[in-house]
This record gives structure tokens, C-alpha cells and sequence, in this order.
């Protein structure tokens, strides 16, 4: 949400926000407040080696900025390999291939021979749209789309001015191919053999982009640049960071958020074998734990196991789930901050009505690789190595942690297995966590590298979840399904509150964030309440924000108005949808047509099942087959229909489709749900924590509209609408209409 992918997870709201300026805090005045307050982009010079020519005479001189500097992207080497650098992270959405893909498009590169690299905090990385760096909202291709188009296409020109001067020709005479310059009598030069020139001349400011029709690598499917290293086991995450001396640390943290140690008995943890230094430090929230230092992870964890400690929870906030509901469903029934304001009076009159209570739980993001970050310490300076969603705010979060300044902070950004959001935290906690080992390990003496691992029970109780939320609606409709109001309530924390967004983001008392995905695309009259309760348990975007729980409920109360009025689900969508919005036609109608939808007989005991959404400007529609047996939901197919505009890799867009929807799925399964008893959360791994697993996946078919359009978001969107369109399959199959994630059918 907040700033995307697969990814910053940011909502469609900031997105549309920060590019419209709207009233009240303008994009400039945003990159300044972040700035100034170091949560943002440094504008700094901080220039990894080969991004130094980005600042030679002849290209300031162009006008040109950092983002635009093909020094800092594209890296040719004598033997034609070409190395292109991304200014994201690739944390399993494919940016790692789709981003030098769009880049070899205009540079006429040969495929076989383009590799891909991470990149830094450098300037030259942050987003070129919002000006910082991000991962996230489904941003990475949308925002980066003709940043590398002209990247490939300035590099392009520049091998082509090199051998026209070699060859005394004139530049218009030449052309390119597969890496090579080709003369107009048929001379070649490699790009190897140009690029030294080539990266000597002055960087053209305006160049001629090709004609989409001749396009040959975007849009075709394309096979991952990290296929073969992921299939193998050899792919590096941050994890895997290893550094001469390095040492290891995990963190022992208090069993409820923001609670302080009272004692503390170390002498059994110090007296371990490879434990080099125990040390208090203080943690996120104005909490604090215990940092253990040690050669390796097992000898850090065996040590923590080791402590004697007490924490002291007397004054601090213990959330209980069961009270949390309760007091949810009190303030439901009060007046509230309104979204909108409809006219709903012809409820009271209407023929038909619904009334229904959705409640849905804190998710933790679960990534398969935990949280983890690698700070090395060099007197003025520090190095970071980790998986991050926001190199930029992290790194300057480092710089104020450890005293040092912005410029001398360097981020490597890793490759991450996952993340969903849990890698872009405005407070910045486990890098700043990180950091704060680094100094106790300073101050113990130890000179070294240290890598702060979190443990997968550290992951999943170490919050900044998907906050908890209760919807009321009470609806009226008439025979035919017009509706003729639609009073609807939401509470559920406000994830932007207490950070720098909240003056952008929350409006009339409203966290854009939990409504993004209610009333549209149909046209219907709704008064919306929000409450944003504040609770001790820190919240966070995770994988499609506000629509992980608008998407349900809008698709559901739809498609249970068509039931009750005896209308075929997909006809009475398209009814409501109109003229207005034919991008959500486009994708439904398609989904419909490859799932065999009304033409083929399902089995006994199976059911369709159908949902649309929008999400980050693209829209994703499910046709599902699903069963019940013995109340074990089971579902079967999926068919979905995705416009996403221009799908630069088909292939990427199938794979975060196929994810998506599994991850989606996963949130209907029993057991996929964080509650806390008496503050402290009571699931802590895989075997209390429920995910999907490859016996859960269903067969699935991802179809895409064709567009020649500029390419939206797509590392989100396949999620919102898998689990309304599997509750509406087995509404089909038993009478109760399931009002909550994860399903509860008992």
C-alpha cells in the first residue's frame, strides 16, 4: 500500500494524491516536510562506482536529473554483457526482469547477454515520479515505464554517436541490432567494443522512442532473469549476507508492545559458548529488549533462550481480541466521520434489506524470509545491506540512529523473499533496530559487521500487521435489485495516523487507506462512517491495503442482492457497472468467457463463483469453481480476466496473478488470523499462524486484456477479489453467506 509492490504496498489514494498536488500538501511541499524531517529522499550526493559519471560537466549541463542518468542504470561490458541496475526492490514480482526488459526494448540490446543488479539510497534510484525510494503500490513498471524506455534509448544514441565517429559517418546513416551498430554498408561494432566511448559522451536530453508495433521483447513472455539461481537454492537474500568478522544478533523484545524490562539476569546467556556481548537497547515504540551478540544465529538464539527477564507490562496497554471486537461493535452504532453522504432514506421503505457484520483480523505479512539487516560500522561512515522497500527513508533513519551523517550512509539493497509491505515501515524499526545493535556492539568493543536476525516467531509477534476491522452495512434494494441505499460503517485502526502521511492521508478524520475499494465501480447511493479506534498493537499496509477487506465486502453484499433477486451474479454486476467503466467489463467478460461460465455443468456438489476489483488502477475479475464437503471449503478453479493495460511481461503478470490469488486464498483458511490475549499475541509460527500450501493451490488460468496503453500496477491487484469470489461459490452450496475472514462454516 503505501509506497508498492509486490509489492511499499502504497494505496491507490496516496498514489493519486502525490500526483495531483492536492490542496493542503502539495508534492513539493511533501518532499520537503520528509526531508526536513528525515523521512524521505536525501538529496544528497551518495553515488555508488558506477554512478560517479552522472555528474560530468557535459551531462549537468544536459538538464538532466539522476533518474535519467544512463551512467547509473547501464553497465556494458567488453564482451557484450549488459548490467542494468534497478531502482527497486525485487522481493518476488519480477521488476528484476521487467524493468532491464523495457530498458534492452530501446537499447536494441541482445537479450541473452542483459543481466540485472540491485541498486542503492543513491539519488538515482528513488522513484522518478515521487522523487523517493519506493517499492511499492503496484509502482515499480507503472512509474518506471518510460524512465527506462529513454534510459535504453539515451544509451542507444550515445553507441551510435561513438561509432559514427569511429567510422566518421553519419549518425542517421546507422542502425542497431541485437547489440550491435550496423553501418549502412554493413559494418558492425559490438556494444562492448563502443560502450567505454559511448559513456564518455554528453547524454542526449531528448530522444525519439520506438513505435510500440515493433516492439520485440515488450509484451512477449519472457522468462526471469533469477529463474535459474531461485530453482537451484543459489539465490542471495539479505539474509545470506556474509562479511569477513561478521557476527550475528537477535533481539530478545518484550512479550507486549511498548513494554520496557524491568530485570534483567545475563549471566547464564554471557557464559555460552560464541556469545561475544549482551546489551540493553532501546526498541521501536519506546520499547526495549535485549540485543545478544554472537559468531553465529544458533549461538545468539541459544543465548536468548538463556535470559532470565522480566518485563515490566504493569502501565502498558494489553489489547485482547475478544474485548477489541466488543468495543468495535459499541462504536459502530455511534455517529461517526462520514466518506460519503448519499441519500440512504429509501432503506427504510425498501422492500428488500440486508443487514450483516463482517469482521475481519490482524494479518502479519509472514514473508518466507524473515526480517533481517547487515550494518557495518566504519568510524564517520556505515554500510547497510538489506531487503528494503525504501532505501532512501531507511538509510537516513540509519543516520540519525547512529549519529552519522545522511551522505555517509550507504544502502545495498538485496533481494528479499517477500515482504508485502512489512519492508516499508514509516518508522523504519528493523533497520533502526539494526543499527542500534551495531552501537552496542561498538560499545562492547567489537569491531565488526553484525547481522540482526529476526526468527520467524520474532516475525510473526513482531507486529505492524493488517489493522483489525468490523464493517456494518444495512441495505435496501427492491425486486428488480435497484438499490435504494446503502448505510455502511468501518473500524479498524488508521495505519497512516502518528506518521508523516497522516497530513496527506487522513481527511475530515478519515484514513483514505480503509475505504479505498468501497461503493465503486457501481453506481449506488452509500453513506459511509469510518472510526479509527487507537489500539496498542502497530498496524501496517499489507499486500493491497484497505481493499484486503473493502473487496470482500462490496463483493459479497453484491452478489447476495443478485441472489435475492434471482439474477444471474455476472449479469446484474454488469448491470451496475454501466457504460462507466469498461475496463471492469472488459476483464469480467473475459474471465466469464475462458471459464466456460454458464455454458458448461459443473459436478454435484460444485459451484461458481464471481468477483471483480480494482485495485492500483488495475482491475482483476475471478469466475472460481468451489466445493463443499463435510464443511471443508474447497476451491477448485480460478479464471481470471486482468486489464492492467500493456502487459510489458505477460509471463511476470501470471505469476504475481497466480501468487496473489493463492495469497488470497490464504486468508480464508482457519487458522489465518493474529489475535492477542491480554496484549500479547497468542500465534507465533507456521503451525498457529496458517498459510496456504501447495495442496491448498487450485488449478488456475490468467488471461490479459489486450492493451497498448501505458502499464498499471499489477503486484496487488490479483489478491482483493479471490476470497469474496470463493464465499460467493459456496453461498451457492449452504444457506449461510459466510461474513468473515478466515471462513468459519461450523
Amino acid at each position: 500500500m503505501l509506497f508498492n509492490h509486490q509489492r511499499l504496498n502504497l494505496p491507490p489514494v496516496l498514489q493519486n494524491r502525490l500526483q495531483a498536488a492536492p490542496t493542503g500538501l502539495s508534492r513539493r511541499r511533501f518532499l520537503k516536510v520528509t526531508a526536513s524531517s528525515g523521512f524521505a529522499l536525501a538529496c544528497y550526493s551518495l553515488l555508488p562506482d558506477n554512478a560517479q559519471a552522472q555528474g560530468t560537466e557535459a551531462n549537468q549541463k544536459a538538464g538532466l536529473k539522476p533518474t535519467q542518468q544512463p551512467s547509473a542504470f547501464v553497465q556494458i561490458a567488453e564482451d557484450g554483457i549488459v548490467t542494468v541496475t534497478i531502482n527497486r526492490l525485487d522481493f518476488g514480482q519480477g521488476v528484476q526482469t521487467g524493468l532491464p526488459l523495457i530498458l534492452a526494448e530501446e537499447l536494441d540490446a541482445d537479450w541473452s547477454l542483459v543481466r540485472s543488479v540491485h541498486g542503492s539510497n543513491s539519488p538515482a534510484y528513488a522513484d522518478p515520479l515521487f522523487g523517493i525510494h519506493l517499492t511499492g503500490g503496484s509502482n515499480s513498471i507503472k512509474n518506471s515505464y518510460m524512465q527506462y524506455r529513454e534510459l535504453g534509448a539515451r544509451t542507444r544514441a550515445m553507441l551510435i554517436q561513438a561509432a559514427a565517429q569511429q567510422w566518421k559517418a553519419d549518425p542517421a546513416s546507422l542502425s542497431t541490432k541485437a547489440g550491435f551498430v550496423i553501418s549502412a554498408e554493413g559494418q558492425k561494432l559490438s556494444y562492448g567494443q563502443l560502450a567505454k566511448a559511448a559513456m564518455q559522451l554528453p547524454v542526449p536530453e531528448q530522444v525519439t522512442l520506438k513505435d510500440p508495433a515493433s516492439f520485440r521483447l515488450i509484451g512477449h513472455a519472457t522468462k526471469r532473469l533469477d529463474a535459474a539461481a531461485k530453482s537451484r537454492g543459489q539465490q542471495q537474500y539479505g539474509i545470506d549476507v556474509r562479511l569477513p568478522g561478521m557476527l550475528t544478533a537477535v533481539v530478545a523484545r518484550p512479550p507486549v508492545f511498548g513494554a520496557r524490562l524491568r530485570s534483567l539476569d545475563d549471566a547464564a546467556a554471557k557464559a555460552m559458548p560464541g556469545v561475544k556481548a549482551v546489551r540493553r537497547i532501546a526498541l521501536d515504540r519506546g520499547a526495549e529488549g535485549v540485543a545478544i551478540i554472537a559468531t553465529g544465529y544458533w549461538q545468539a538464539k541459544q543465548a536468548r533462550d538463556a535470559l532470565n527477564v522480566e518485563w515490566d507490562i504493569a502501565s502498558t496497554e494489553k489489547t485482547d481480541s475478544q474485548a477489541q471486537l466488543a468495543a468495535y461493535r459499541q462504536l459502530a452504532r455511534q455517529p461517526g466521520s462520514q466518506y460519503y453522504k448519499d441519500d440512504v432514506a429509501g432503506i427504510a421503505n425498501a422492500t428488500h434489506q440486508i443487514k450483516a457484520e463482517f469482521v475481519f483480523p490482524y494479518l502479519a505479512h509472514a514473508p518466507m524470509e524473515p526480517l533481517n539487516c547487515t550494518v557495518a560500522l566504519k568510524g564517520d561512515s556505515a554500510e547497510l545491506w538489506c531487503g528494503t522497500q525504501m532505501a532512501g527513508m531507511d538509510g537516513l533513519a540509519a543516520a540519525r540512529t547512529l549519529g552519522l551523517k545522511p551522505e555517509n550512509i550507504l544502502v545495498h539493497t538485496q533481494a528479499a523473499g517477500g515482504g508485502f509491505g512489512r519492508r516499508a515501515v514509516p518508522s523504519n524499526d528493523y533497520v533502526v533496530e539494526a543499527c542500534q545493535v551495531a552501537k552496542a556492539a561498538l560499545d562492547a568493543g567489537l569491531q565488526a559487521p553484525v547481522r540482526t536476525v529476526w526468527s520467524r516467531e520474532d516475525d510473526i509477534r513482531g507486529g505492524y500487521y493488517r489493522p483489525m476491522h468490523l464493517h456494518t452495512a444495512h441495505i435496501g434494494f427492491d425486486a428488480q435489485g435497484k438499490i435504494l441505499g446503502w448505510d455502511h460503517v468501518i473500524v479498524g485502526q488508521s495505519i497512516v495516523a502518528g506518521t508523516l502521511f497522516e497530513g496527506m492521508m487522513i481527511k475530515d478524520g478519515i484514513d483514505a487507506t480503509a475505504v479505498e475499494g468501497m461503493k465503486e465501480p457501481y453506481a449506488l447511493p452509500m453513506r459511509l462512517t469510518v472510526h479509527h479506534p487507537k489500539v496498542n498493537v502497530p498496524v501496517l499496509w499489507w499486500r493491497s491495503v484497505g481493499s484486503t477487506h473493502t473487496a470482500f465486502v462490496m463483493e459479497t453484499l453484491i452478489d447476495e442482492i443478485a441472489q435475492k433477486t434471482k439474477q444471474d451474479p455476472v449479469a446484474y454486476r454488469l448491470s451496475l457497472i454501466g457504460d462507466q467503466h469498461p475496463r471492469h467489463r472488459a476483464a469480467l467478460m473475459l474471465a466469464v468467457e475462458q471459464s466456460g461460465y454458464g455454458k458448461r455443468k459443473l459436478a454435484k456438489g460444485q459451484a461458481w463463483g464471481v468477483a471483480v476489483h480494482e485495485s492500483f488502477e488495475s482491475v482483476v475479475a475471478y469466475v472460481v469453481v468451489a466445493s463443499l464437503q463435510k464443511t471443508q471449503p474447497k476451491l477448485l478453479e480460478v479464471t481470471a480476466g486482468v486489464h492492467c493495460n500493456l502487459a510489458v511481461n505477460p509471463e511476470s503478470v501470471r505469476a504475481q496473478v497466480e501468487g496473489a490469488a493463492l495469497m488470497g486464498l490464504g486468508m480464508c483458511l482457519p487458522g489465518a488470523a493474529i489475535s492477542l490475549r491480554q496484549g500479547v499475541v497468542e500465534q507465533s509460527n507456521f503451525s498457529d499462524y496458517v498459510v496456504p500450501r501447495i495442496t491448498d493451490m487450485p488449478k488456475v488460468a490468467v488471461h490479459i486484456v489486450p492493451s497498448a496503453d501505458a502499464p498499471k500496477g499489477m503486484g496487488e491487484p490479483g489478491l482483493p477479489p479471490l476470497a469474496p469470489a470463493f464465499a460467493n461459490a459456496l453461498a451457492r452450496l449452504q444457506p449461510k453467506r459466510l461474513r468473515a475472514l478466515p471462513f468459519k462454516l461450523a
